[in-house]
């Protein structure tokens, strides 16, 4: 089987790049499931129901979320009817929503989707390491073919767990940094591993944020309201190709989808 699997979509941006190029992706790389990170879809911080359903009516089967879950209030009254939905499994039990679900695809595929979120640099959470074997060996009762969203801050936090779960699953994929790495690649228990997915939103920006409001902040160290960024917009992802019987991972390849003809300097894009 064949799964997209797209970098954290930011904002109204993001959420039209997917609706944009999703469905040309669909059919180019002949994928049976496309996941996507849509914890930053509501304004570049958090989702709502709202915006997660617009993924989804855009061609998106499953989504993983982060840190920012609980941004919006609403999720957390909504997150327990949300099929195909995930949030970090190291969350505290009883929290809302599932850490882990199996997704079918439109071929009958049965797939397992693990959220996990990193401590290094963030919320002194529950051990991702022991909770991500403890929910992938729950899920390999049902299916071998399993991917997992290792959302962190740390590069050596995401290598070290794709190392750990190598074998264990078809794929550790970081999220968060939203800066797509060039390390993609088959590790040897048969794991398709990169270190980070990338962004969906505006390229021309900082990480999705305006850029001008970003250098304030650095520079004079001052609160800065960040907003999301008009620039050119774009689309991160990885293509895998999983064996359907035994869930290793045949192949990993980086995606970058952009409008050429956007303009690409900061003044004209405020233009638009």
């Amino acid at each position: 089987m064949r799964a997209l699997f797209i970098g954290d979509v930011v904002g109204r941006p993001g959420r039209q790049s997917v609706a944009r190029w999703v469905p040309d992706l669909r059919e180019q790389c002949a994928v049976d499931l496309v996941v996507a990170n849509g914890e930053n879809a509501a304004g570049g911080l958090g989702a709502t129901p709202e915006t997660l359903r617009e993924l989804r009516e855009a061609g998106v089967d499953a989504i993983t979320l982060g840190n920012h879950v609980w941004r919006k209030r609403e999720m957390a009254r909504s997150l327990d009817k949300m099929d195909g939905v995930v949030r970090p499994a190291n969350y505290p039990p009883g929290s809302p929503g599932k850490g882990a679900a199996i997704v079918k695809t439109s071929q009958g595929h049965e797939v397992g989707l693990v959220s996990l979120v990193g401590r290094v640099f963030m919320e002194p959470l529950d051990c991702p390491f022991a909770v991500g074997r403890r929910e992938v060996d729950l899920l390999r009762e049902t299916t071998p073919i399993i991917l997992v969203d290792m959302h962190a801050e740390a590069t050596s936090e995401k290598v070290a767990m794709g190392w750990h779960l190598d074998g264990r699953c078809s794929a550790v994929l970081g999220t968060h940094t939203h800066v797509q790495t060039a390390d993609e690649r088959i590790l040897p228990g048969g794991s398709a591993y990169i270190t980070d997915v990338g962004m969906t939103g505006p390229f021309d920006s900082v990480i999705g944020v305006e850029v001008d409001r970003v250098i304030t902040k650095f520079v004079t160290g001052m609160p800065t309201e960040f907003r999301v960024a008009k620039g050119r917009p774009g689309l991160n992802a990885v293509c895998l190709e999983i064996e359907d019987d035994t869930g290793r991972a045949r192949s990993i390849e980086r995606i970058v989808r952009f409008d050429e003809d956007w303009p690409d300097t900061r003044e004209q894009a405020k233009e638009c």
